[in-house]
């Protein structure tokens, strides 16, 4: 068997591509750093090589070996933000003579790099990817746009870009979006805020376990990275200790949950304990075929079996997992029933549960680790980290087939389907 790939495309809900003997070898992530937490003085090119060197490091594969690297990262957090594939790629080992790609699909570019490199790989164009997410949240400039031009006295123009990632202007905020799915499939605020404090506990129970251990790699305090002959780059960490395990999960109590006020709109039922979180971190994949992992005598943790992407109206962008599901369960001859598990971001409480609702989603099979309500959302990172926890649970509970998906803020979703080993 070749790697192959089978693209399809419906003009009304959306495309996406099929393929055959395409794996996910191993990966691992940073931990993710609370906003302005430990990890808020590290750059996010610095945060992608850590996790791509963890990630190589764990597939058992020489970093020589890499033909492409392709990354997301939404906000340009750090000077080198131009440069931000290429550093990750030659840090992390990557020969001189690969390649280096930025991808962007806001929250769901984790999954589209996944894509993009399963497609290259079935295209002939690539053996082995490195596929890497990464964002500092905590990093996103205050921006003048036209201070080069000249301003009025006492009239400078900034803007806040962690609050634009926040706000579709074409729309309306993202938390507004959730809140209108509240509304649309009757979500009371007891039920949503139930939904987040299942998130914590699920996460405090995964992590008591050790589950979420086997996916981190700790970041230390200070130090620096070198690669040959480049020049070092220097990090630190935003406190003595380094770290080593998520900042954002908390314990809760629905209690002190019903006193949160609504942030969005007076009616809600979104508060901050609803909605996922402001963090730092990066995820990382290593993508091949099934050529070099026979050749390579490699124990892969599973298959990518098919990815989809859809459109969906602005103001409730958080139903977008739903019409991507549908449509890559269809074009795989697949039913939600043939699924044991599902990975699918909590942008928001109401609107993951307006995605289960209209699913009609077997609660016990969905985010049963928690999700980003405990661990946080960092934009680039999220996808890669989805689909490596869905594959992870699935080889812990002897499960075969899940599905990854995410909301994306403009109105979007997607959906990837993994088939563990």
């Amino acid at each position: 068997m070749k790697a192959s790939v089978q693209g399809f495309q419906d003009k009304q809900t959306g495309s996406g591509a099929l393929f055959e003997d395409v794996y996910l070898l191993d990966g691992k992530r940073t931990p993710f750093g609370k906003y302005t937490g430990s990890l808020s003085t590290v750059s996010p090119t610095d945060l992608g090589i850590f996790a791509s060197r963890a990630a190589i490091e764990a597939s058992g594969v020489p970093a020589e070996d890499i033909d492409q690297t392709i990354v997301a990262n939404i906000g340009q957090a750090s000077a080198d933000s131009f440069f931000l594939p290429r550093h990750i790629a030659l840090y992390a080992g990557a020969p001189l003579a690969s390649t280096a790609l930025l991808t962007q699909r806001i929250c769901g570019s984790g999954m589209e790099l996944l894509g993009q490199a399963a497609e290259q790989i079935a295209l002939g164009k690539a053996n082995l990817v490195l596929g890497c997410g990464t964002d500092t949240m905590s990093r996103f400039p205050l921006a003048s746009y036209s201070a080069r031009q000249g301003f009025q006295l006492g009239r400078p123009e900034f803007v806040d870009l962690l609050w634009e990632a926040l706000n579709d202007t074409a729309a309306v905020p993202m938390g507004c979006t959730a809140d209108n799915l509240a509304k649309e499939y009757s979500l009371a605020r007891e039920e949503v805020d139930a939904f987040s404090m299942r998130s914590q506990e699920r996460y405090a129970a995964a992590q008591a376990s050790g589950f979420f251990q086997q996916e981190i790699t700790p970041v230390v305090a200070k130090g620096v990275l070198e690669m040959g002959d480049f020049k070092p780059r220097k990090f630190r960490c935003n406190g003595r200790d380094g770290i080593a395990a998520d900042e954002h999960p908390r314990q809760t109590t629905m209690e002190k949950l019903a006193k949160l006020p609504c942030v969005f709109s007076k009616e809600g039922p979104t508060t901050a304990g609803s909605a996922s979180g402001i963090v730092d971190g990066a995820s990382a994949l290593m993508v091949a075929s099934g050529d070099y992992v026979r050749a390579n005598g490699l124990q892969p943790l599973g298959k990518i079996r098919g990815f989809a992407s859809t459109g969906v109206p602005p103001e409730i962008m958080g139903i977008g997992p739903v019409p991507a599901i549908r449509l890559l369960l269809s074009q795989m001859g697949l039913s939600l029933g043939d699924i044991d598990r599902f990975e699918i971001n909590e942008a928001f409480s109401a609107q993951c549960l307006a995605v289960a609702r209209a699913l009609e989603l077997d609660q016990d099979k969905l985010n049963i680790n928690g999700g980003a309500i405990a661990i946080g959302h960092p934009l680039g990172a999220t996808g890669v980290r989805l689909a490596l926890t869905c594959l992870k649970t699935l080889q812990r509970d002897n499960k075969q087939l899940g599905i990854a998906s995410a909301c994306i803020g403009g109105g979007q979703g997607i959906a990837m389907v993994v088939e563990a080993c």
